[in-house]
């Protein structure tokens, strides 16, 4: 198996099941969140931040564009201002929009690995702005499919929370 394979296949069961999930939710409880703790997103920041959890990075990684303005250097942002908390994230205003969204990272992913071809998967490294770290660029586009699954894993348990009836063939889209 090759990379190009295996991040597609690992693509198409990743946003398949996040938009099971998302089709389980209304656009009244986009607000909810759990009772306790701290720094919970809404449902809605969740559902936002799912939509561009792995195509926009893996179009950073591979074309070099983040969308951030020219001279940037992340290291110069302090740390609590790279990662904001939880209410001042964006929210999606239904979950219609959020299953579009999630449908034009989608394209966008799997046309970022059409882009960057197999030998670039195996050869090239790649840097990401929150870390320094050289790694091989096939390796950290299956790292954003794997924060994509990291938090469709949240909206699983954001149901569960709520008394929906999920069970694991919902988290894994069986």
């Amino acid at each position: 198996m090759t990379w190009t394979e295996l991040l597609k296949m690992q693509i198409e069961s990743a946003y398949a099941s996040a938009d099971g999930l998302m089709g389980m939710v209304s656009d009244g409880e986009l607000s909810w969140k759990p009772e306790t703790g701290e720094n919970w997103m809404t449902l809605g920041q969740l559902l936002q931040h799912v939509t561009d959890a792995c195509g926009a990075p893996c179009k950073g990684f591979v074309t070099g564009e983040w969308g951030m303005p020219d001279g940037f250097d992340p290291s110069e942002i302090p740390p609590e201002e790279m990662l904001p908390p939880a209410e001042k994230l964006p929210s999606v205003t239904s979950v219609a929009e959020a299953r579009r969204l999630l449908a034009e990272d989608k394209k966008l992913a799997l046309a970022m690995i059409d882009q960057s071809g197999e030998d670039d998967l195996v050869n090239r490294t790649v840097t990401a702005p929150w870390d320094p770290t050289e790694t091989a660029l096939g390796r950290m586009l299956l790292q954003m499919i794997a924060h994509l699954e990291g938090h469709k894993a949240q909206i699983y348990y954001y149901l569960k929370l709520q008394g929906k009836p999920v069970n694991t063939g919902n988290l894994w889209g069986a």
